[in-house]
């Protein structure tokens, strides 16, 4: 996983998890934002006991439980109404093979509307956080999810070059 950071509105760093840790580390609190490049979610990197943070406290680690761990799987709770689990118990294999199932065909017929809709809230998040308050931007997001690659570059053709081009890298990351 990697990370930028920005302060104010110019990019300041990019890397791993340690290493912006170690920058962020160096920097008065809170004149530094970190965001995952993949989710363009805002990431606190502080330092916990040596280790950054967000690795020392397991983040976006499932605790071991039921299931089987050699095969990945991972037991989790599921809510469904009782027509929904009469019809499972009658499916070849029982419940768990069929939630399988129609979850791998959900994946293959959806895939690039997945990654469209990911893209566009990731690029989202970071937008609010940093340039909420530039010109365009509630122009910028209509054409975002409108997936309007064209009217959304000049909607922020005036923002900074570093808040433009992350923007843009997270927007359209379904097309790298």
């Amino acid at each position: 996983m990697t990370y930028t950071a920005f302060e104010g509105l110019r990019k300041v760093s990019s890397g791993t998890a340690e290493e912006l840790a170690a920058f962020v580390e160096n920097r008065p609190q809170g004149d530094v934002l970190v965001f995952d490049d993949a989710t363009g979610a805002q990431v606190d990197l502080g330092y916990t006991s040596g280790k950054p943070r967000e690795i020392a406290d397991g983040q976006g680690v499932e605790p071991r439980g039921r299931g089987r761990p050699r095969l990945g799987v991972v037991a989790k709770e599921v809510t469904l109404l009782p027509r929904h689990w009469d019809w499972l118990s009658l499916q070849p294999g029982g419940a768990s093979v069929a939630l399988r199932k129609l979850v791998e065909e959900a994946r293959r017929t959806s895939g690039d509307r997945d990654r469209v809709r990911t893209a566009q809230e990731a690029a989202y998040r970071f937008m609010s956080a940093v340039a909420g308050n530039l010109p365009g931007f509630e122009e910028a997001t209509r054409a975002l999810f409108a997936y309007d690659r064209r009217r959304f570059t000049q909607m922020i053709a005036a923002w900074p070059d570093d808040v433009r081009d992350y923007s843009v890298r997270l927007a359209f990351a379904d097309q790298a």
